[in-house]
């Protein structure tokens, strides 16, 4: 029995057959060096990082603790919701920090403040601390949410840069793991603390933190080789994702329509955890493959009647009566705000920071990403209520926080392998992709407009569907337009017009016409706002007018999104990827081979 032909977990092991010569017993173990400082490691880490980075998406679920418990309105908590989402969008903090720090510091950083953060919240809705006060809670959550952008910043920057021809698969992924996280997060809290929505913030508050910190060395940039099964392996990382995602569906539903007992919690938790690790497997496998392609010794051949000779031709060096040696010309000097405005890189080079946030694609970003983002947080951070208000009972209203979760990571898969399949192949503009789901963003806000029986289900799955969709594409077109040298702060700079357009569309537009409707109602029932310690809406009219002007703003962003498909279709038209190729086929020319008698060439 050949060495060759042993089974793959042999191999990794270090098993020999009789009649191969004796391997050194470190083998296994530089094997498993090598694969822990790899790039597959590296990133299977940034999907666990990840997947513990979607806990603001659970907002819905615990809100109602902390409105009950602390004696908010609607308006109150929403403003809450808000500077969650400033916290979770504003990541230009996390983006400087990363130019200048190396990952670790920053995921560090990250899981610093996501414990300060969530724990306080935790013991303010316990009331072991006396009760903030509301500007309090804000910056509370604020600081907790913020802690998502250094673990983006930290994973997915440093897989993007790791990756950079399959940056859509790949993003899209990540920003899966992370619409996963809520129910994730949702089987974990069940097995741990049972059916208590009060101990689902200090879960939230202690387990991305220990992720970060454990695999803190781990998220690292490595330089970029082409490896042939990279795309074979992010199709696996789909299914399996996909089975994942579709296990958790299933186990949700069966939560809300039958009555777990506690080691039926334990067991959808962990077939849940070993499903998220099913990737690792493929990865070592696959590492292990390239490890011992790697080591594949070349046997040298001594015929001369074989030998290639590869000569280096070299252009003749012209002589001093001929042409004679031009100097070289000196480029005029441009002041930097020229540089800035008027004397920028071609689409998809490197962007300086100020010539990307002042081009007028970035503003067509902005707005887009306004319009679309904006409307779908708000459609996120009012589920709960929107449920209490049709009439829905508890348990159902938890169905719907997680579908949007489950939907919303179908949403960045698809948007993230179907725009990369549509771009390489057909050469089909990735913002055009992003007009489409708006457009069907603004079908889900319909339908809570006007609810019928059993829409808000429809709903909860096109809203989190198209929301999913629209992180991905985001992400991967500031990626493509402005190069990666500055990636880092310029994806986080994109993401600010969420948080302004949750502030505007929920807060000022969806709390007051909410607590306007409530407020009706008591006047109706002759009752005024002390005589009632919640303020509470019931009935379809609550939503309707905010979740109209919603899909209004939605329709908006969709138009704007045209006009830069119309400014970017030469550009997707080209090769988008060439330059990584190249540089990575160079890279690999450079990679020493171990000849037959062991020394490298």
């Amino acid at each position: 029995m050949s060495h060759s032909n042993l089974p793959i977990w042999a191999k990794v092991m270090g098993a020999t057959a009789p009649g191969d010569v004796s391997r050194s017993s470190s083998e296994p173990l530089r094997f498993v060096i090598h694969f822990l400082r790899g790039r597959w490691f590296s990133l299977f880490a940034s999907f666990l990082i990840m997947a513990g980075a979607g806990a603001t998406y659970l907002f819905g679920v615990y809100s109602k603790e902390i409105k009950a418990s602390l004696g908010y309105d609607q308006t109150t908590l929403n403003l809450l919701g808000f500077f969650k989402d400033l916290g979770a969008n504003v990541g230009v903090l996390s983006g400087l920090i990363a130019e200048v720090v190396p990952t670790w510091f920053l995921l560090l950083i990250g899981a610093g403040l996501n414990f300060a953060g969530y724990f306080v919240i935790w013991l303010a809705v316990m009331g072991k601390i006396a009760k903030p006060r509301v500007w309090q809670m804000c910056l509370y959550i604020c600081i907790g949410a913020n802690s998502q952008n250094f673990a983006n910043t930290g994973a997915l920057v440093t897989s993007v840069r790791n990756f950079p021809e399959s940056r859509g698969s790949m993003i899209g992924l990540l920003k899966g793991f992370t619409g996963l996280s809520g129910a994730i997060m949702t089987q974990l809290y069940l097995a741990l603390y049972g059916n208590d929505s009060k101990s689902l913030i200090l879960l939230i508050g202690w387990l991305p933190a220990a992720l970060s910190v454990v695999f803190v060395y781990t998220i690292r940039e490595i330089k970029v080789v082409r490896d042939k099964g990279e795309l074979k392996m992010f199709y696996i990382c789909l299914v399996s994702t996909i089975v994942l995602a579709l296990f958790l569906m299933v186990i949700t539903i069966l939560e809300k329509v039958a009555s777990f007992s506690e080691a039926g919690f334990d067991a959808s938790a962990a077939v849940s955890c070993i499903l998220l690790f099913v990737p690792l497997l493929f990865f070592v496998r696959h590492e292990f493959t390239l490890w011992q392609t790697r080591k594949t010794p070349i046997v040298e051949d001594n015929n001369p009647s074989t030998k290639i000779t590869v000569q280096t031709v070299v252009p003749p060096a012209s002589s001093e009566g001929n042409e004679p040696e031009k100097s070289p010309t000196k480029e005029p000097k441009v002041s930097w705000l020229a540089n800035i405005f008027f004397h920028k890189p071609k689409r998809g080079e490197d962007y300086s920071i100020l010539q990307a946030l002042l081009s007028t694609d970035m503003l067509i970003i902005f707005i887009a990403n306004f319009c679309g983002m904006g409307s779908s947080l708000t459609a996120v951070d009012n589920m709960g209520q929107l449920g209490e208000s049709l009439g829905y009972p508890e348990k159902t209203i938890k169905t719907f926080v997680s579908l949007l979760s489950i939907w919303n990571f179908f949403g960045r898969i698809f948007a993230g392998f179907l725009s990369e399949t549509l771009v390489v192949k057909y050469k089909f503009p990735r913002p055009l992709m992003m007009t489409l789901i708006l457009l069907l963003s603004c079908i889900g806000l319909l339908l809570i407009a006007f609810p019928t029986p059993g829409s808000l289900y429809i709903a909860s799955i096109v809203i989190g569907f198209s929301f999913g969709a629209q992180l991905p594409l985001l992400f991967t077109i500031i990626s493509e337009l402005f190069g990666l040298k500055y990636y880092s702060t310029l994806f986080s700079c994109g993401q600010l017009a969420s948080p302004l357009g949750t502030y505007v569309l929920n807060v000022m537009i969806t709390g007051h016409l909410y607590d306007k409707e409530a407020r009706n109602d008591l006047a109706k029932r002759g009752l005024t706002r002390a005589d009632v310690k919640e303020l509470i809406c019931i009935g379809s009219h609550c939503y309707r007018l905010a979740f109209i002007i919603l899909t209004c703003v939605t329709f908006f962003g969709a138009v704007s999104s045209l006009i830069l498909v119309a400014r970017t279709r030469e550009f997707y038209r080209g090769d988008i990827y060439k330059k990584f190729r190249d540089q990575a086929e160079e890279l690999q020319v450079e990679m020493p081979v171990t000849t037959s008698d062991g020394s490298k060439r």
